[in-house]
């Protein structure tokens, strides 16, 4: 090996690191440090030169807070990774030095630039079918964790509600058990109410597969007509209890690190409820599309070309629905949240993030204008909504029974 002398610059910023990591040792900046007890083993003869081996065993990992450039003995398998929650589960991974690994289906450029959530070497993709037990153990036979993140919003001529929601879902939980995973998280939907429904995903039926700590989360996916948005009563009946994606993915990670996760269900829910009318006047008001603009809130039982555009859409364009148009959607979109008494995110140690403070910074890209350079103090940042309170949302049912 070739030593080279560090430079003054080079050691002062190993110096600078090893103050900020607590550490006299620069190797331990980026190395964890391992524990390895070598036993001798007896003497290969070969010609005249004796080899002496050493395996090591016992081998065991200090606790610390480990980081993306060092492994923390967790293989991760998760399915449904190129989906909107599964990036940044895979980012909370590869932060905390996982190695990742990536069932993809489709085309592999999907996934490539997922590869950068961990360190080199740590995430590796392999391709699978939802219908190949030989794929699917292959992906998940040197992993102890798997994360089922699958799901659809739409039929395809592929695949259909049942196929990929309970089909998958059991056969992701039978392989895991075959394979000895030691953690299985499955997501499915907040608003199942009949577990045998096909629309929303649900577990594997009974116990016999797997202790498993489950999510459940609901998207959300609005879509306008021209300046007009058609919500179902104008979302005065639909209350909503939003939850930053972030908060999730850490929830995800928590769980993983806490055994006593094992077999329960977690609401994943955010710390306030809010009526969907006023929620959705809160997003254009942020993105400055309000009533000036030519924005307008109706109700989608008195709008025809809507409804019409929406059954063009769910006939001609099956495989992949133009802006995420079919009506089994539309009647997901304005269910209630109704959490079910489970421990939510908040039982997982996660701090809930508020939307009145990351509203601001994720609408920004979609704001009208975007390109004018405005002054500081211009526009004023709108007020959120009133979160609904008890005796709201219980004239809000009653409303609904009438």
């Amino acid at each position: 090996l070739c030593y080279r002398e560090p430079s003054v610059n080079s050691q002062m910023f190993l110096n600078l690191m090893m103050s900020w990591l607590g550490t006299d040792d620069w190797c331990s900046c980026c190395l964890p440090k391992v524990t390895v007890n070598l036993r001798q083993e007896e003497p290969r003869l070969g010609g005249e030169q004796q080899t002496i081996y050493f395996r090591a065993e016992n081998v065991q990992h200090e606790a610390r807070n480990w980081r993306s450039s060092s492994f923390n003995g967790i293989v991760a398998t998760v399915f449904g990774v190129s989906g909107f929650v599964g990036k940044y589960v895979a980012n909370k991974l590869g932060k905390f030095g996982t190695q990742v690994i990536v069932p993809y289906r489709g085309d592999h450029y999907d996934v490539l630039r997922l590869r950068l959530v961990g360190d080199l070497g740590q995430v590796l993709h392999f391709p699978y079918h939802l219908q190949d037990e030989v794929s699917i153990r292959t992906a998940m036979k040197h992993s102890n964790v798997v994360i089922n993140l699958v799901g659809r919003d739409w039929e395809t001529r592929n695949f259909n509600y049942k196929q990929v929601n309970v089909d998958g879902a059991r056969l992701i939980a039978r392989m895991a058990k075959e394979c000895g995973v030691k953690r299985l998280i499955h997501f499915s939907s907040l608003n199942c109410e009949d577990p045998q429904a096909l629309g929303v995903g649900i577990l594997p039926e009974g116990s016999q597969f797997l202790k498993k700590t489950r999510g459940r989360a609901r998207p959300y996916h609005w879509r306008r007509f021209f300046q007009w948005l058609p919500l179902w009563y104008r979302g005065e009946r639909t209350v909503k209890q939003p939850v930053y994606v972030r908060d999730v993915a850490q929830g995800v990670i928590n769980a993983i690190y806490d055994p006593d996760t094992a077999g329960q269900t977690f609401d994943v829910i955010g710390p306030k409820r809010y009526q969907l009318g006023e929620l959705v006047d809160w997003f254009f008001r942020t993105m400055r599309r309000d009533e000036e603009w030519g924005y307008r809130r109706t109700d989608l039982r008195w709008s025809p070309m809507f409804q019409l555009r929406i059954s063009m859409t769910q006939k001609y364009c099956p495989s992949w629905p133009v802006a995420y148009l079919n009506w089994d959607k539309i009647e997901r979109d304005h269910v209630t949240d109704s959490p079910t008494g489970n421990p939510t995110l908040e039982d997982l140690g996660v701090t809930l993030t508020d939307m009145e403070g990351r509203l601001n910074w994720e609408l920004k890209p979609y704001r009208a204008a975007a390109y004018y350079d405005e002054e500081l103090g211009e526009f004023a940042i709108p007020d959120p909504p009133k979160p609904v309170s008890r005796e709201m949302e219980e004239g809000i049912k009653l409303a609904k029974l009438n």
